[in-house]
């Protein structure tokens, strides 16, 4: 009996490769123990649950293409609490340091929130503050995209024309093969 000393050409060849990543402007970074702008000195900052320690201090959105050349992808979310799935269409945006969920959405199809101690604050690229306000909830959900399955917390917005804008977070996590 002959055994085979290597594995077949095509399990050997990754087909996903590594996002480069530049150098992060951390001039636009919030020391991790600055207390908020309205906080008095001297103010002990509240203590954060343990979940809410995964989020990040700020988030940055980017705008849409102006041609319409977007890419969007069909995502199934399941409710932590409740088990309800919604099909949900979400952009793919590169330009967004976080994933959104709209604000309407969640509400009209009474999806549990949970607030944050802290709220985030939200940049357009250009960094000026983004109009829809800082984040001040999230939803638990298990996400789904083909054979992809995650639970995340997705930062609750006014995303006007989109129910779900997927960022450079899910892109890094997920690599997905994009037609």
């Amino acid at each position: 009996m002959q055994l085979a000393k290597s594995a077949p050409r095509s399990l050997l060849v990754n087909r996903f490769t590594i996002l480069n990543v530049e150098e992060v402007n951390t001039d636009l970074c919030e020391p991790i123990d600055a207390l908020p702008p309205s906080a008095p000195v001297g103010t002990a900052l509240p203590r954060r649950p343990k979940w809410e320690k995964r989020l990040p201090r700020q988030l940055f959105a980017s705008t849409l293409d102006a041609r319409g050349t977007s890419i969007i992808l069909p995502i199934k979310i399941g409710t932590t609490d409740t088990s309800e799935v919604y099909s949900i269409k979400a952009l793919l945006d590169s330009g967004a340091t976080g994933n959104f969920i709209d604000k309407d959405f969640v509400h009209t199809r009474g999806i549990s929130t949970r607030n944050i101690s802290r709220p985030i604050p939200v940049f357009n690229v250009d960094g000026s503050p983004n109009e829809a306000g800082q984040i001040s909830e999230v939803v638990d959900v298990v996400l789904r995209y083909k054979t992809y399955s995650k639970r995340m917390l997705l930062a609750v917005s006014n995303l006007r024309k989109q129910s779900m804008i997927l960022g450079y977070t899910w892109l890094k996590d997920h690599n997905p093969e994009v037609n």
